[in-house]
């Protein structure tokens, strides 16, 4: 039985450094607006590392889809692209610069794998534990209360790149 609705936000977006940064600022938003303000580190730092997995490695081009959803006590985050290939976990040396975003991603989460999608490409995904009892708050705020906009501070990229569209529901 589910005792609470689903929660999904879609993102989609060209995997470029200064859109990973902007979708970092929109999960992490959105994570406060349903009051998992515990899981903003972790899910901000899977994000930016699949992120930047699609923008250094995804062929034919950096497009890709950014979700998350929340049902009952899991939060799973994935990423869609279009590339077929699927990513290793790379045993970096100590001093080498890159090469560790998936033992990253595996280190800060649950669970993590991809799921292949032939010509599609393919979606590479972590979940987190969500707390049990997130905060309980009306769905809207109650009129004649000030409440800040959740994606107030994201607005402050004005690069000539084409604009990160989301679709949030709950």
């Amino acid at each position: 039985m589910i005792s609470q609705p689903s929660r999904h936000c879609t993102v989609e977006l060209q995997a470029l450094p200064s859109r990973i940064g902007q979708v970092r600022r929109i999960v992490s938003a959105q994570l406060r607006y349903w009051h998992l303000d515990p899981l903003i580190d972790q899910a901000a730092l899977g994000v930016t590392e699949l992120l930047t997995n699609v923008h250094r490695h995804a062929e034919p081009d950096k497009m890709c889809t950014v979700e998350i959803e929340l049902l009952l006590e899991r939060l799973m985050v994935s990423v869609h692209d279009h590339d077929p290939r699927v990513p290793v976990v790379h045993e970096a040396e100590p001093f080498e610069t890159c090469g560790r975003g998936l033992a990253m991603v595996a280190a800060v989460s649950e669970s993590w794998g991809v799921q292949p999608q032939g010509d599609a490409g393919k979606v590479v995904w972590f979940t987190l534990c969500a707390p049990s009892s997130p905060l309980t708050a009306p769905a809207y705020p109650v009129y004649g209360a000030a409440r800040a906009e959740p994606y107030a501070d994201v607005a402050a990229d004005t690069g000539a790149h084409a604009p990160a569209r989301s679709a949030v529901a709950g």
